[in-house]
């Protein structure tokens, strides 16, 4: 569950310049790394809306000669090229030498760790998605407790909202270091 609402912090808003400005991409041609969940196909999504170019999510788990054909149609069109990709350790290991040679030459973006601002943004957009009413002071707290992700901010507030509805209570801080206790696990030290 997410939101279409993009969230833009210092882990993502040097990838978000870089969308919006496809003709200065070598061979007009981008790659958007990011951890798992970070919000890489939204903004795919996005591009694509804004006229930006061709987009091939997943780019990492898909065929190499596929995707090799992806760029030479874009080059012969003229069109823009926008793969995504999971940043897994070790990179995207591609064994295709023609793609890997050209995919070299692309432009790569890449979505980092959120900072505590982005943090408290995240979960405040999981949090509207879900119908969840948390404030502020609620996402300042979790926000500093939780595991510094994109996927940690969204699997927090699944947490919290499966464990409200479970009890049939509002979300208050009772449930809130019960989630966070949760996610975290027990070995991790609590700052209450």
């Amino acid at each position: 569950m997410g939101s279409g609402r993009i969230v833009v912090g210092e882990a993502n808003e040097q990838a978000v310049l870089g969308l919006t400005h496809p003709d200065d991409w070598p061979f007009r041609t981008a790659v958007l790394l990011g951890p798992p969940r970070s919000g890489k196909s939204l903004l795919a999504r996005w591009f694509a809306e804004q006229g930006g170019g061709e987009v091939v999510d997943d780019a990492d788990r898909a065929d190499e000669t596929d995707l090799f054909h992806h760029w030479n149609r874009a080059q012969e069109a003229g069109t823009s090229l926008l793969l995504t990709a999971t940043l897994r350790e070790g990179g995207w290991p591609i064994a295709l030498p023609d793609l890997r040679s050209r995919l070299g030459a692309a432009l790569w973006l890449e979505i980092g760790v959120p900072d505590d601002a982005m943090m408290m943004d995240l979960i405040s957009v999981h949090c509207e998605a879900r119908g969840l009413p948390l404030g502020e002071d609620a996402w300042r707290y979790l926000s500093s407790r939780c595991e510094r992700s994109h996927q940690g901010a969204e699997r927090l507030v699944a947490a919290i909202d499966r464990i409200s509805l479970e009890r049939k209570a509002a979300a208050g801080p009772s449930i809130w270091r019960e989630a966070l206790d949760e996610i975290n696990g027990p070995d991790e030290p609590r700052l209450l």
